[in-house]
């Protein structure tokens, strides 16, 4: 894939005018691309050397880009003062989409030097380094799932995004025809995406009106997460250039399938190349014991689901996807190729692995990741004992635990989780709790259309 685009390249094709301007970018808390555009000439001269500096702030606003109070990281108290981003060279890459653009992620570190532990790039590496202390590497994978309107971005707002127009009109599952509708705009990711290195597995209609699901390759966690926020970015700046819009919405409309966010895991030894998880015997994988580390990976994802679901489930909107028989999980438990269930194992040999269905569309990849490491990891350190798999309908086995039911109970289980204070770093938990609170209590003050279409007349 072209990947690592290189600083004497970058020069040449600068010589050329071929490429004229350089993003460098970081992930926000909420997963969003934020950075600076700098010429290709100012990069190569100063930028991939030394970085830039970017307001420290951004780890600290909404949605909205508000500054909000009460971050232990800044403040209006401190001055809001800066921060370096610096580049990490080998994810240099076209962006095809924009003329004359490259792209390249970037760590941030305070003006000391210290990386910035609250970072979401830095929460997955410290993950990833804990792994790599015990031998291990984390391969992971993301299936997105988007709803495709033919309304621009702006005639959306303008709309206050109801009734928008979906680019088919029936459910859409496999479905080659409807599919087909969406195809120009689908078409331009895949190929953009293949062209800026984010490899891309397949694309198929989902079940929903107009919403696909676009799966990315496999890779070491990083590399995915990388992958996996530029994907996001790109598909909503291909919708734009092409006049129509995209959501990663967990649930856009309650009559609607929500948008997941399928997250697959596997380790493998510290050179990446021997699959921990593939069955070591003959015949079908489910026909087979799981290998001690699957068994203790698996339960530590059970074990943990409740207290780190704010990761997978980061907004208030996301809850609302969890519905028995929507294909969303209600159940914490573990079955083979059971879709009812909160986790899955699929695929065979190397292929083998893990698949979490709890995260929505809407997570930062970053965080899910590292909280999908971070509970796997404590499974193996605890060596829990692995789950019996389940066989059956888990949304009607009142039995099982429940996938958080709202924001609320979410910030209620990490605040407790004494697991994900050792394995991310207080700083690191008391960063997106505050962040949660703030966001639960923006929605308890605001007055929603429900209320006003319920109350208005006949209160």
């Amino acid at each position: 894939m072209p990947r690592g685009l290189g600083l004497r390249t970058l020069a040449r094709l600068a010589r050329r005018g071929d490429v004229d301007t350089v993003l460098m970018v970081f992930p926000d808390g909420h997963g969003r691309l934020l950075g600076k555009r700098l010429t290709a000439r100012h990069f190569l001269e100063h930028g991939a050397a030394d970085g830039v500096h970017a307001c420290i702030y951004l780890f600290t606003v909404d949605m909205e880009m508000e500054p909000l109070p009460g971050f232990r990281l800044t403040s209006w108290e401190r001055g809001y003062g800066d921060m370096r981003m610096a580049p990490d060279l080998p994810t240099l890459r076209l962006v095809p989409w924009l003329p004359g653009t490259a792209l390249v992620f970037c760590d941030v570190y305070t003006e000391e030097g210290e990386p910035i532990e609250e970072a979401p790039r830095w929460v997955l590496k410290r993950q990833l380094a804990r792994a790599a202390g015990q031998g291990y590497v984390v391969k992971t994978a993301a299936e997105l799932e988007l709803y495709c309107f033919r309304e621009s971005f702006e005639e959306a707002r303008a709309k206050r995004y109801q009734n928008l127009t979906p680019v088919s009109t029936y459910l859409e599952d496999y479905h080659i025809l409807q599919t087909t509708k969406e195809e120009p705009l689908v078409r331009a990711i895949r190929n953009a995406m293949e062209a800026a290195g984010v490899p891309v597995e397949t694309s198929k209609g989902e079940w929903g009106r107009g919403q696909e699901e676009i799966n990315l390759a496999y890779a070491e966690a990083l590399e995915a997460a990388d992958r996996t926020a530029l994907y996001k970015h790109g598909a909503k700046e291909i919708a734009h250039l092409q006049g129509c819009s995209v959501t990663f919405m967990a649930k856009y409309d309650a009559a609607a399938a929500g948008s997941s966010f399928h997250l697959h895991s596997s380790l493998w030894d510290r050179r990446g190349r021997r699959a921990l998880f593939a069955p070591r015997g003959r015949g079908p994988a489910h026909r087979q014991p799981l290998t001690p580390v699957l068994g203790q990976w698996l339960a530590g994802q059970l074990a943990m689901a409740r207290e780190l679901a704010y990761f997978y489930a980061p907004t208030v909107n996301a809850y609302k996807r969890y519905q028995a028989g929507s294909f969303a999980p209600t159940r914490i438990v573990a079955g083979w190729d059971n879709r009812t269930c909160g986790f899955r194992l699929c695929g065979d040999g190397a292929g083998f692995r893990v698949e979490n269905r709890i995260p929505g569309a809407d997570a930062n990849p970053y965080l899910a990741f590292a909280a999908t490491i971070a509970a796997g990891l404590h499974g193996i350190a605890s060596r829990l004992k692995p789950p019996r798999l389940y066989d059956g309908n888990a949304y009607e086995d009142a039995t099982l635990p429940q996938v958080p039911r709202t924001l609320r109970e979410a910030i209620g289980e990490l605040e407790r989780s004494k697991v994900a204070r050792a394995a991310l770093g207080d700083r690191v938990v008391e960063h997106y709790l505050h962040a949660a609170r703030l966001e639960q209590q923006a929605f308890d003050q605001a007055v929603t259309d429900w209320e006003l279409v319920r109350n208005f007349e006949r209160i």
